[in-house]
């Protein structure tokens, strides 16, 4: 190779060098503290508190490994207080030799007093602007207490209280069907949404709360205080106005076409609950249609399921039975869906999203509704409610054995 060629390579090589930034950003491990969920509430005097849970490496990789964790906590909490999210979030830092890091933060949990007298904003959307913090965490409500209490509060079976509340959820909304789960992107396109409010799930202290945030509560056979959860919180605008519990938010959830599984008991002669329908697989449509001006929303719900429980002496192999069964499953649906409606639209606030159907479907329309569409026409709005039920399975057996008892007996 020439000479004059090899300095030029060279030069190309050196200049290079010069323009390459490498790892300027790079932080050790051991400087970082890893914030898994982070809660803010109100104080007495109007600030902003923000308390932090942080993982404590060392002793959650001994409790996953089969190892002891004897008297140690997987996580740490602290606490810091400031006039806003920004400042509260930098005023933590000086109470940790570590940076604090938010890019593992899956959970965030807002204070009652703070949804209710300061709204949703004021925390959002700070959040929503920092790059490290995900807005694919999973956002709920601390009902009846602090957000500061619910991140206190030491679970036994899963070591990192934040991922017992995520996990709570999920089971909860697969097979029970009394929540929805929400993150920070949901709950942000839901306000910025014309014609739906929001609803977030809540979470409470059960049991005594002192003995729930020690250490003592994880080595109890039957802990002292427990994390569960307890319904759905109403919001109008991006402040909470109400709360309903796991029974009542049934009817919401149906609506909103988020049922996944859960169980319907309907009553069988004079005895309550004596029938369970277990849904595997449901289907709602929402529409609208106009009469006299006015909006008539059309709610359709298709149910499959199976016979989950019999305690009466019926025979499920007679089709007039097994009808007569989907009639009362279908009843019981358009009970919880009817109770459901009555309730928001006694609190004028539209959370099955009515209006966002009459504003995608029907724009010009929604022109004319939208300046008082909580206050006046969702409080008057009619809603027909229908329901299509059909068994796919009885179980193993199609006839129960008070049935075959019965028949033995005559």
């Amino acid at each position: 190779m020439p000479m004059k060629r090899k300095i030029l390579v060279a030069l190309f090589l050196f200049l290079h060098m010069l323009i390459l930034s490498g790892c300027w950003s790079n932080k050790e491990l051991t400087d970082l503290a890893f914030v898994i969920a982070i809660g803010f509430d109100k104080s007495e005097d109007g600030k902003i508190v923000g308390t932090f849970q942080i993982v404590n490496p060392s002793n959650v990789a001994g409790g996953l490994q089969g190892g002891t964790m004897g008297d140690a906590s997987a996580v740490t909490v602290y606490t810091s207080t400031g006039k806003n999210v920004y400042e509260v979030t930098r005023q933590a830092s000086s109470k940790l030799s570590r940076i604090l890091y938010y890019s593992h933060a899956n959970l965030l949990v807002i204070g009652e007093q703070l949804a209710k007298e300061e709204g949703l904003y004021r925390v959002l959307d700070t959040l929503d602007r920092d790059i490290q913090f995900r807005n694919t965490a999973k956002v709920v409500i601390a009902h009846e207490t602090k957000a500061e209490d619910i991140l206190k509060v030491t679970t036994p079976v899963d070591k990192i209280p934040a991922n017992k509340i995520m996990k709570t959820l999920k089971f909860s909304e697969e097979l029970w069907g009394g929540h929805v789960t929400v993150n920070i992107r949901d709950v942000l396109e839901s306000l910025s949404l014309p014609g739906k409010e929001t609803i977030i799930p809540v979470f409470k202290v059960r049991g005594s709360l002192k003995e729930g945030k020690n250490i003592s509560n994880l080595q109890n056979t039957e802990p002292k205080a427990t994390l569960s959860a307890d319904g759905l919180a109403i919001f109008k605008e991006d402040k909470m106005i109400d709360w309903v519990d796991t029974r009542k938010a049934r009817g919401i959830v149906w609506t909103l076409d988020k049922i996944k599984e859960t169980n319907v008991p309907v009553d069988w002669g004079d005895k309550k609950d004596a029938i369970t329908y277990q849904v595997l697989r449901e289907k709602t449509k929402v529409t609208t249609d106009f009469s006299n001006g006015n909006p008539v929303i059309s709610i359709r719900i298709q149910v499959k399921g199976n016979v989950g429980e019999v305690d009466v002496p019926i025979n499920l192999k007679d089709l007039n039975v097994r009808n007569k069964i989907n009639e009362k499953v279908e009843k019981r649906i358009k009970e919880q869906v009817h109770a459901s409606l009555k309730h928001a639209q006694s609190k004028k606030a539209d959370i099955f999203g009515f209006g966002e159907n009459i504003y995608r479907n029907h724009p010009q329309a929604w022109d004319r509704l939208k300046k008082d569409w909580n206050e006046e026409h969702f409080p008057e709005l009619k809603v027909k409610v229908t329901v299509d039920a059909a068994i796919v399975r009885t179980g193993l057996k199609n006839s129960p054995y008070l049935y075959q008892m019965k028949n033995n007996s005559e």
